[in-house]
């Protein structure tokens, strides 16, 4: 990113092809919309350009660049006002990794059910665990891009992971009293 500051705009191709699938997970996670997702990953790299000079090296670039996805993010959803997540199947084929029928079927029905448990979830519960396990950054980086101390990152992402764990199994006692 350095270098892009200092005018080699080339290097701006190799950022964008390390950096373009986490940050469309990021926000993907985030939207529950694969199509808002992909039109959010190009504003983030357009700000990125805008405000190269406010990239000092001096912290993480990850880190940077989270903190741009948010306000992208965090514009959009000003913008839009709706909300709405697109239904988990027609995302499902990139989480099946080609097993059996059964197997498939069920890795499915989980990949939902976490789906819909991410969704009931507060928007900052949703962010600290999109950030901590879908990205894995390190609890040092999230506290850069929130902004606030390690400490808190820990019990924030303890408590979100306690608050999915709660929804998640009310969600999956409810499928399965349906099924019975």
């Amino acid at each position: 990113m350095l270098r892009v500051k200092s005018g080699d705009l080339d290097k701006m191709g190799l950022l964008f092809e390390r950096y373009h699938r986490p940050l469309f997970s990021f926000l993907y996670h985030m939207t529950g919309k694969a199509d808002v997702s992909e039109d959010l990953v190009q504003n983030v790299f357009y700000r990125m350009l805008k405000y190269r000079h406010t990239f000092t090296g001096e912290g993480e670039f990850r880190t940077w660049m989270y903190h741009l996805a948010r306000n992208v993010l965090n514009d959009s959803v000003k913008q839009n006002k709706s909300r709405n997540h697109e239904d988990v199947h027609a995302y499902a084929d990139r989480i099946d990794g080609g097993t059996s029928a059964d197997a498939a079927f069920e890795k499915q029905q989980d990949a939902e059910s976490l789906h819909k448990a991410m969704a009931v979830l507060s928007e900052d519960h949703r962010e600290i665990l999109v950030l901590s396990r879908f990205q894995e950054l390190k609890y040092e980086e999230i506290a850069g891009i929130l902004n606030i101390t390690e400490g808190t990152v820990k019990v924030r992402v303890h408590r979100a992971l306690g608050e999915l764990k709660k929804v998640f199994l009310k969600n999956e006692n409810r499928r399965k009293t349906h099924d019975m």
